[in-house]
This record gives C-alpha cells, sequence and structure tokens, in this order.
C-alpha cells in the first residue's frame, strides 16, 4: 500500500478539525518531551489551545530544551503532578476548558481526579476508553472498547460502554455504527459468558435501550471484520465482515487486540476516554506523532459535537 494512502483515515480526523475552532484543552503536568511536544504540535495544527498545568519553570525549561515555542501558550502555574491534574479538571468544572490532556503524570493519579465525587467531572455513564485504530489493511476507522479502563466490565457497564462509542462514532459522522460484540465464537452458551452478554446487549438494542447503532454479537472476530469469513460460516448480518466497533468482552482481550494491530499489522492507536463531562486525551510514549495528532482530532470533533448537543438542548428548553 503506498504510504501516503497507509494512514489516510488519521489525516481525514485531521483535516476536519481545520473547518473548526480550536479547543481548548487542559493539560496536565506535560513534562516530558511526549506529552510537551504532542500540545504544541496539535497546537501549531489547529486542532487544539492548550492550556500547560504544571511547574512553570520546568516546563519553560523543557521548552527550552526541546526547541519548541510556547511564547503564545498559557502557563497555568501548579507544584506537582497532583496538582496538576486536579487543576485540569478543575478548569473544565469552571467553564475554561472543553478537552482534558494526560501529560507526564500516570493515569490513575488523573483519573481519581477525573471520578471524584465531590470535586471531579464524572457523568451518569460509565467512564470508557476507545481506541480509534486505522489499520492499513482495514477500509475504514476501527474502534476497540473497552482496552483501558474497564477491566471486567458486567453487563450494564457493557451497555454504557456501547453508548459511549457509539456518541463517538456519531462525532465523527458516522451516523449508524455497526457494532460487534466479540466472542470466541458465534452461538449463545451459558460455558462463555460474554455470548450472553452479547445476546441480551443486542435485546437492549431491539427494545429501545441501546439506539443509534446497528448490534450483533456474540460474533468472533474473523466474523467480524471478514465478509468472506462471515460468508464461509453462513453468517447472515448487517454487521458481520463490515463491523466499524469492536465491543470485546474485557480489558485483556482488548489490550491484546489493539497491540496485536499496532505491533503486527502497523496498524496506529488514537486513544479517548468518553463519559466524562468531556473528552480526555490519553497519549503514551510509544505513541507515533500521527496518532498523537489523531488523539487530539477526536477530541476535538467530540468536544464540538458535546457543546452542539449542549446548546441544542438550550434551544428546546427555551423554546
Amino acid at each position: 500500500m503506498p504510504e501516503a494512502r497507509k494512514h489516510e483515515k488519521y489525516e481525514a480526523l485531521v483535516r476536519a478539525c481545520r473547518e473548526l475552532p480550536p479547543v481548548r484543552t487542559a493539560v496536565a503536568h506535560p513534562c516530558d518531551e511526549t506529552s510537551l511536544r504532542g500540545a504544541v504540535e496539535a497546537a501549531e495544527a489547529g486542532i487544539i489551545k492548550p492550556l500547560l498545568i504544571g511547574p512553570e519553570a520546568r516546563i519553560r525549561n523543557l521548552a527550552a530544551s526541546l526547541n519548541l515555542d510556547i511564547s503564545k501558550l498559557q502557563i497555568v502555574p501548579t507544584p506537582h503532578s497532583h496538582a496538576s491534574a486536579a487543576k485540569a479538571v478543575e478548569m473544565v468544572r469552571n467553564g475554561e476548558a472543553d478537552a482534558v490532556m494526560k501529560g507526564s503524570l500516570h493515569t490513575d493519579e488523573l483519573m481519581a481526579e477525573v471520578v471524584d465525587r465531590e470535586r471531579g467531572i464524572r457523568t451518569a455513564r460509565r467512564i470508557s476508553h476507545v481506541f480509534i485504530m486505522d489499520v492499513p489493511t482495514y477500509p475504514k476507522p476501527l474502534f476497540i472498547t473497552d482496552a483501558a479502563i474497564n477491566i471486567f466490565p458486567k453487563l450494564e457497564e457493557k451497555a454504557d460502554i456501547v453508548r459511549n462509542a457509539i456518541d463517538l462514532a456519531h462525532a465523527l459522522s458516522i451516523q449508524l455504527p455497526k457494532i460487534a460484540i466479540l466472542s470466541a465464537v458465534e452461538t449463545i452458551t451459558s460455558k462463555i459468558p460474554s455470548t450472553i452478554d452479547a445476546a441480551a446487549l443486542c435485546r437492549m438494542a431491539d427494545r429501545g435501550q441501546i439506539t443509534g447503532a446497528v448490534l450483533d454479537g456474540p460474533l468472533a472476530l474473523d466474523n467480524a471484520i471478514s465478509r468472506e469469513a462471515a460468508r464461509i460460516k453462513q453468517i447472515a448480518s448487517p454487521v458481520a465482515g463490515d463491523a466499524d466497533i469492536l465491543l470485546v468482552p474485557d480489558l485483556e482481550a482488548g489490550n491484546m487486540l489493539a497491540k496485536e494491530l499496532s505491533f503486527l499489522a502497523d496498524a496506529d492507536a488514537a486513544g479517548i476516554v468518553l463519559g466524562a463531562r468531556v473528552p480526555i486525551i490519553l497519549t503514551s510514549r510509544a505513541d507515533s506523532v500521527r496518532a498523537r495528532m489523531a488523539s487530539c482530532a477526536v477530541a476535538a470533533l467530540y468536544a464540538h459535537a458535546l457543546r452542539m448537543a449542549t446548546t441544542a438542548d438550550i434551544g428546546r428548553l427555551a423554546g
């Protein structure tokens, strides 16, 4: 596959952001090269307007050592990483930021502030993570959820994970996403609990408890992404072979699947956390520049969608 087309799905996401104003993003503790450079590059691309939260002298010295120009960026001074996480969440609560980006602090440290019952920014939804994979051999972006937060989700939690992914798909202009609920087999059996959950989730969709998408499962991975595999196994389904979203049985399965695609199939993995008041960008030192930029683009598009939904709700109330 030509290099120009290899990652065209991510490039399309970044292009979509050029029509929108940059999203105010609270960058929590950008005190290493990956996080600071990622914020600066996303700002230069016009995707986000970063608010750099952390020890000011440390951030400025790091920028100078990396030859990064941060003269036009706002720095919000804090003494340490815990204070940076708390300040990022506070800025969201105060309406000063529309997204959060993880810097050089532990994910648990940031998420503890996000989910705090008194000071946090949680909603009624279960918080979940979505990888938006750019797989060169698959014709469209492939979502994998949840591979980073919920370890062994129960049925009700899986329903929220699905709802979060549907909202993200809509924000990325996928009007009716196709969701494959993964297991090891395509038949329902009490010996494999994930097949029972898959059947229940499909029934929930039939009854209107989950809307905005087409669900099918249980499906094995090959049937979810390969039309030929589905044909051979005689699986008649609008989802089989054409999935937009893969709902994995648990974190272990999802994490292994995402990393297998990254390291064996030359895929990039953008990551975003949903279910809070604003999107949360989780980047890794192993991420490519392209993946970091895509994570910011996905968060920006989702933040704009949230803002439009809130404006519409206010309009309905006013009417």
